[in-house]
């Protein structure tokens, strides 16, 4: 049963946080339990990420950020990297619809450059058209890493030293926070990883740094509502003192 029946009853009780994070985890274990070529794993894991951005949206969370491709992801073998670039058009063709019936908002973070053009086309053309979404803001990572963020924002920073814009004295953690792929957001309140593994794996580290977490043995395919109400139950069960007494 899930914890909340409807999106009023979630409002009402202020148990949602504002900012979930996901490490979508366990496509290809799943896939391989079930005899099943790992892409299968991939195309399921999909499905699971609609329902659960549906979800979070009825029951009032304002972001959803979702590892979906990570940079060190393009070390995995040629036949399924194509196979993933094609699945993700496939996918974010169906978000062009599926956000606008849902409201959603679609953002993507990461460098999307190393993609083929037609999937950086489809990338555009989906946070152009999803823009205007309120029911949440689902952010997807794609060819993101924790590192190459953090050297991406070091580089403009130093650029506008170079440049006489700033000084070096007048750096801060909000302006570094500001020339983050998710300027303008909070930082995620709750990381969930699913399929077992507990570690971060280059995920948010800048905005991970307050962040609580929670971890489930459930495969990312097989992952419901059900147990994204367990981790939030979990999580207004803790105490966040931000290294406050």
């Amino acid at each position: 049963m899930k914890l909340f029946k409807d999106k009023e009853e979630s409002l009402n009780s202020a148990a949602v946080p504002s900012h979930i994070a996901i490490i979508m985890d366990g496509n290809g274990r799943w896939a391989k339990k079930r005899g099943l070529p790992r892409m299968a794993g991939h195309t399921e894991g999909v499905k699971t990420l609609k329902r659960i951005a549906r979800y979070c949206g009825e029951i009032g969370v304002k972001y959803l950020t979702v590892y979906a491709f990570s940079t060190e992801n393009w070390k995995r073998p040629k036949e399924e990297i194509d196979n993933l670039m094609k699945l993700l058009k496939l996918y974010i063709g169906d978000f062009k619809k599926d956000g606008n019936v849902d409201n959603i908002c679609v953002k993507v973070i990461g460098d999307v450059s190393r993609f083929p053009d037609d999937v950086q086309k489809e990338i555009a053309d989906v946070m152009e058209i999803t823009k205007d979404g309120t029911s949440i803001c689902l952010n997807i990572a794609l060819n993101y890493g924790g590192r190459a963020e953090l050297t991406y924002v070091m580089r403009k920073i130093a650029e506008k030293v170079k440049n006489g814009e700033i000084t070096a004295d007048m750096i801060t953690e909000q302006m570094l926070s500001e020339e983050m792929y998710t300027a303008g957001m909070p930082d995620p309140d709750i990381i969930i990883r699913p399929s077992g593994e507990q570690r971060l794996s280059n995920f948010l580290l800048w905005q991970a740094a307050y962040t609580e977490f929670w971890y489930s043995d459930v495969l990312w395919p097989d992952f419901k509502p059900e147990d994204l109400d367990k981790a939030i139950a979990d999580y207004n069960n803790r105490e966040r003192r931000y290294g406050g007494i």
